[in-house]
């Protein structure tokens, strides 16, 4: 099969463009690569019980915070407020309503996440939630389904450039 190379003649489709520029709404849009920053693979059980029992609980807050960051820097489509996210947990964990609705929406996330990586969304935004409730095996499950988008691109360093799916 002969590779097919990009053709630099102007034609019909080509109309609009001045010096590679597309103006707006002239003829197709030039395809854009997608790309961000590879994730960070973690262990599940260190993430749910070993590292926050060592740190007095400290660790999930930070494990959450690191993980927002690393989702906004990998589809940076969708904005994250790491901090925000946070921030919620400590000022509004008492109120419970507010914690879940952190714990979905970072489950939303994740899904979108996998979706970018052209995996099937296997992240439910309500177990992500209602698993709190059980012994917080919520941490365990959101790790282990952010290590599926990590395991998408193999033998990649956390921090690399890898291309998006959708």
């Amino acid at each position: 099969m002969a590779d097919i190379q990009p053709t630099t003649a102007s034609g019909p489709s080509m109309t609009g463009q001045a010096d590679g520029v597309v103006a707006p709404g002239a003829g197709s849009a030039p395809a854009v690569r997608l790309s961000g920053l590879a994730m960070k693979r973690r262990g599940t059980v260190a993430v749910w019980l070993g590292l926050p029992l060592v740190t007095l609980g400290i660790y999930q807050l930070v494990w959450y915070f690191k993980i927002h960051n690393e989702l906004q820097q990998f589809d940076r489509r969708r904005p994250l407020s790491p901090g925000g996210s946070v921030l919620v947990l400590i000022f509004l964990g008492w109120t419970l309503i507010a914690p879940l609705i952190s714990f979905h929406n970072t489950g939303k996330a994740i899904a979108n996440a996998q979706r970018a990586a052209g995996l099937p969304v296997t992240c439910s935004p309500a177990a992500s939630m209602w698993l709190a409730f059980v012994f917080g095996l919520n941490t365990w499950y959101m790790q282990r389904q952010l290590n599926l988008v990590v395991e998408a691109y193999p033998g990649v360093e956390p921090g690399t450039e890898v291309s998006l799916a959708a």
